[in-house]
């Protein structure tokens, strides 16, 4: 067997969270603490029930952050394919889009692609994870959500752990996202389903020590993640 691990734990803190009248430093802040990555919560007031920023507001703080810093830009936007150009223009570097926004799924992976950008796909949390079954070899991760996308700070939902597990067994190798309510009081769960890549928000960027926070998320998932290597 080799020793080289095919999937890899992976901490991005969803800046939603954070004090936004200061963004670049809170992003900063994070990243000094540790951090793989920026999540970043494009929502439109149509697809989900609030507005936050879009590509404007991502492409100043890409000017702000370390050069490399990897932008996990999640799509809660109706017709996404209308903002690829975008975001590919402020920085993006993976553009997750919702499975329940587009009735083409595949044709808007590939114009993600075609963008120069990873491609992630997510599920709410009453949509059935079969859906993405058809997607997984076309993606580079499923994100699964943990709470009802819209607003940050809401309670992790373990019902939605089967789906986590699921993907595991059925893809080794797969890149499986979990956001919302991730703490050190919740990480276990997701982190025994099978999640390697977590998105904490509050739990990260309210706290006084940061660093501690994205450790312990990082020991339990590195405790629980067991490494498949290719056939």
């Amino acid at each position: 067997m080799s020793s080289t691990p095919c999937i890899k734990c992976q901490i991005g803190p969803s800046v939603l969270n954070s004090d936004l009248a200061n963004l670049a430093s809170e992003s900063n802040r994070v990243l000094d603490s540790g951090a793989d990555y920026l999540h970043l919560d494009v929502m439109d007031g149509h697809f989900v029930p609030n507005i936050t920023f879009g590509a404007p507001v991502v492409k100043c703080l890409r000017s702000k952050v370390p050069v490399g810093t990897y932008f996990d830009v999640h799509m809660m936007v109706s017709e996404p394919e209308k903002w690829i150009r975008d975001m590919e223009d402020a920085g993006c570097n993976r553009f997750v889009f919702h499975y329940e926004s587009t009735d083409r799924p595949a044709d808007l992976i590939r114009l993600v692609r075609e963008a120069g950008m990873d491609v992630g796909v997510v599920v709410k949390p009453k949509t059935p994870v079969s859906v993405v079954y058809p997607l997984v070899d076309h993606v580079d991760m499923v994100l699964i959500m943990t709470v009802e996308p819209g607003f940050g700070g809401q309670k992790f939902m373990t019902d939605m752990m089967p789906k986590v597990a699921d993907l595991r067994a059925r893809y080794p190798n797969l890149d499986i996202e979990v956001d919302g309510g991730l703490s050190p009081a919740t990480i276990d769960a997701a982190a025994q389903a099978g999640a390697n890549l977590i998105v904490a928000g509050t739990a990260v960027m309210k706290s006084d020590n940061p660093k501690d926070v994205i450790q312990q998320l990082r020991d339990s998932v590195n405790k629980w993640l067991v490494y498949k290597t290719p056939a």
